[in-house]
């Protein structure tokens, strides 16, 4: 299902892609939503940041790997990805469905703040 669509400069994948990304290591997963939905539940390992804040907290942004971006749906992430994009980062994934899809594909989820 991955999906690079014209103009876009991230690919769309599905959960079950990004969860096999994860598996073989090397990426980076930032979580675009805010404070309370990731403490409700993310994907392992993620890191949060804000969509809104991804400008202002570019240094937490992986260079030298991929970056897949999840949020509650794809919206967010979506922009999330078009801003890292606009620094000039390439290597980036826009999970489609965020963490309904994920939740839904029963994939695992970690509670809490990190």
């Amino acid at each position: 299902m991955a999906e690079k669509r014209e103009g876009e400069p991230f690919t769309r994948i599905s959960v079950t892609e990004a969860k096999a990304m994860i598996d073989a290591g090397g990426v980076q997963v930032i979580d675009a939503r805010e404070a309370w939905e990731h403490a409700e539940g993310h994907v392992p390992g993620s890191v949060r940041i804000q969509h809104m804040a991804i400008l202002p907290q570019a240094d937490k942004l992986a260079t030298d790997r991929p970056i897949l971006f999840i949020c509650k749906s794809g919206a967010r992430s979506a922009v999330a990805a078009e801003f890292a994009a606009s620094l000039g980062l390439t290597d980036l994934y826009n999970v489609e469905g965020g963490h309904t899809a994920w939740a839904e594909a029963g994939l695992p989820m970690d509670v809490g703040d990190d």
